[in-house]
């Protein structure tokens, strides 16, 4: 199956290159882009794109209330930022608003394709430094009172691998479970954590020390 997506850069030399490198990926094909998102949801409803690529700074909204836009009207759809910025409060802004993964501009063409790829699947994308930023903050945090999230055994398991950097593959390996189960204990599990996407049931799961890092 084809993956349509959506590019927003206000790069123009970059947004190129990024239709340039994506345009021979038989799984993906690049429907639009955009140098701002400001009429996203127009875009959305044209184009029905299953992947966006999202600049942070751009004119107009910008990427992170396009990301809170994008998602408010179709959560379903993933967002990959893709930013020269890897400040704290760019990367966690991105996350609350619903981004699926965070990729730094000087991430690899080979890494960005396997990101782009994993994302489709369901997994998350995160370039390592930007991992390592969250899981600092998110050590620091202070232990709630009690488990307000209800998640059984099998879940918290579940999830935990999630946090380890696992793909759903790798979870149903080492879980001894089939794809399909896995993607149904995810979707039990984002429900119960309130979230909709990979990287946010991380965040929620670090910050509320539901699981600890490995």
């Amino acid at each position: 199956m084809t993956a349509n997506i959506i590019i927003y850069e206000d790069n123009g030399k970059l947004r190129q290159s990024l239709k340039s490198l994506l345009q021979y990926e038989a799984h993906i094909q690049v429907v639009a882009d955009f140098d701002n998102c400001d009429d996203a949801i127009a875009h959305i409803e044209t184009y029905n794109p299953q992947v966006i690529i999202m600049d942070i700074d751009m004119p107009g909204i910008g990427g992170i209330k396009g990301v809170r836009l994008i998602k408010n009207h179709s959560p379903l759809i993933k967002i990959i930022m893709h930013t020269v910025f890897d400040d704290d409060n760019r990367i966690f802004e991105s996350i609350c608003a619903g981004a699926d993964g965070y990729l730094l501009k000087n991430t690899s063409p080979i890494k960005l394709l396997q990101s782009l790829t994993n994302v489709i699947e369901g997994d998350m994308a995160m370039s390592p430094f930007v991992a390592q930023k969250v899981f600092q903050y998110f050590r620091n945090q202070h232990l709630p009172e009690k488990d307000i999230f209800n998640l059984t055994k099998r879940e918290t398991e579940i999830l935990q691998l999630l946090v380890n950097g696992n793909s759903y593959k790798m979870i149903a390996d080492k879980s001894f479970i089939t794809l399909d189960t896995v993607k149904k204990h995810l979707h039990n599990i984002y429900t119960k954590l309130h979230v909709n996407s990979g990287t946010e049931a991380v965040a929620k799961a670090l910050q509320n020390k539901i699981v600890v890092l490995d």
